[in-house]
């Protein structure tokens, strides 16, 4: 008979955070292994001394390779590779043997942990069993004395060995977050805080329940002093008292495009920015997108007021509050950024900062879903009159149609405006085949989400509101029918030539 497998998790470091489960199943093992590097010591073996016998037997698992360079022809991968392999066939020769076998691991045994490693070589073999540990993530939150999540905030875990950029984007877009792998990595890992705007609520916590353990603010620790095991922690924002400002100072409006629909088509930067946010100002219908914070304060109206809402965000940012006006798309294609700039253009404005932050258009979601029809050349027209007359939105028809470029027309109609969707069809058609297609996408991304191709001359008025977003081809522009029965619509990239 075979023995059994124990990977046993034996938590941060202060060896009574050992469970009672873990010291059993070391008193029941007759092989104790533990991970070390080459000088011979093992953290693993150190917490868990006091319960290895005489009558153990006992098998170090030697890296061989930490931090120094490798002459292995497969680089640092292959040398580990080669290690995990070697050291699951020693302990397969102990489980053959009929021993049972307990792999210490530091934390929990599968949270970024070496015994995964001969987990995932020997447990579709081998009778095992996982004995959790408490993790370095919980820890330091307790060390701290901070919550690290509440409610319906997000806890993301990172590994600092992710390139910057990737951190600095999760780290922005994110509630609340746990850094792990420091030590080299910390340079990085403060850059990426500093650049997501959360440095100053980092916390920094090291050797969490051990012997030396350091609890810190992240901006002010010296990088030269961080060892592997600390961690950098993002808390709990629910009960954060928001950065206080100077007395007369001013705060910022950050415009934030939100996409055509809801969280996934955020970016981390617009997710950071709303974060940030003391209040948001918006369309009520883009504000119910975003999620409700605590501390922050929203301002809903009506969709036909951008310009007092504009003034109204920037008031609130010479009171020295950071504001988020939330727009939907992207807010500089027919959105919020234009009325922000045009009111911050004002003289009692002018030293607000004002940013922009994109995000995905109507259009470029309408495209998406329906293949690729602004592969070439395209326009982007209003056919609202609210803001500008027919006769020039027929003018700019005329000219877009006349060169043979893709269209995508926004606010096609409404409840007030029925009659621009056939008119603008009718121009169209004095220029284009009566069977180019056309892409009429209505609410993409959200729960009524349509998304149909037809020909221009069958193109219904009637079906066209202001949730849709119609993509009229150029004389280029294909239908292929898929094997699965779809159809999709594409413009070459070539244009031919005259």
């Amino acid at each position: 008979m075979s023995g059994k497998l124990y990977g046993v998790g034996l938590g941060p470091g202060d060896p009574s955070l050992m469970t009672l489960r873990a010291v059993e199943a070391i008193a029941g093992a007759d092989v104790i292994a533990y991970h070390s590097a080459r000088h011979g010591r093992s953290i693993a073996r150190s917490i868990a001394a006091k319960h290895i016998r005489a009558d153990h037997v006992e098998e170090p698992l030697v890296y061989p390779v930490t931090t120094e360079t490798t002459d292995h022809p497969g680089g640092y991968q292959g040398a580990m590779d080669d290690f995990y392999a070697e050291a699951s066939a020693r302990l397969a020769a102990h489980l053959d043997a009929g021993r049972t076998v307990a792999v210490l691991a530091e934390g929990d045994p599968l949270f970024y942990g070496s015994y995964m490693h001969m987990h995932k070589r020997l447990a579709d073999r081998y009778d095992t069993e996982v004995i959790p540990g408490v993790t370095s993530v919980s820890a330091a939150a307790a060390r701290l004395g901070t919550p690290l999540a509440e409610g319906e905030e997000v806890l993301t875990i990172l590994p600092g060995t992710l390139p910057e950029e990737e951190l600095t984007a999760r780290l922005a877009a994110t509630d609340a977050a746990v850094v792990m792998k420091l030590g080299r990595t910390f340079p990085k890992v403060r850059r990426a805080m500093e650049r997501a705007g959360r440095l100053g609520a980092a916390r920094y916590v090291e050797r969490a329940t051990m012997a030396g353990e350091r609890l810190a603010g992240l901006a002010d620790v010296e990088a030269d002093s961080v060892p592997y095991f600390s961690v950098a922690v993002l808390p709990s924002q629910a009960d954060a008292e928001r950065p206080a400002r100077e007395p007369g100072s001013v705060g910022e409006v950050v415009v934030v495009g939100t996409g055509p629909a809801g969280p996934l088509w955020l970016t981390p930067e617009s997710r950071g920015a709303l974060a940030a946010a003391d209040d948001l100002v918006g369309y009520t219908t883009y504000l119910d997108r975003v999620p409700v914070r605590t501390g922050q304060r929203r301002h809903g109206s009506d969709n036909r007021v951008e310009a007092e809402r504009a003034e109204f965000a920037l008031q609130l940012a010479l009171q020295g509050r950071r504001v988020a006006v939330v727009s939907g798309g992207d807010p500089g294609v027919f959105a919020m950024a234009t009325a922000v700039l045009e009111a911050a253009s004002a003289q009692e404005y002018t030293d607000v900062p004002v940013r922009v932050l994109p995000g995905v258009t109507a259009a470029n979601a309408a495209a998406a879903r329906a293949g690729a029809p602004l592969g070439h050349d395209y326009a982007t027209v209003s056919l609202s009159d609210r803001l500008k007359p027919w006769e020039v939105i027929a003018e700019r028809l005329r000219a877009a149609a006349g060169a043979d470029l893709v269209l995508a027309l926004y606010n096609p109609g409404s409840r007030s405006r029925t009659w621009q969707v056939g008119k603008a069809r009718d121009l169209l058609l004095e220029h284009r085949a009566p069977d180019t297609p056309v892409v009429v996408a209505r609410d993409v991304g959200g729960p009524g989400e349509r998304v149909r191709i037809v020909r221009l001359a069958d193109l219904d008025p009637a079906e066209v509101d202001m949730r849709t977003v119609l993509l009229v081809g150029s004389s280029q522009t294909r239908i292929v029918r898929r094997g699965d029965g779809e159809e999709v619509v594409w413009t070459p990239r070539r244009y031919p030539e005259a």
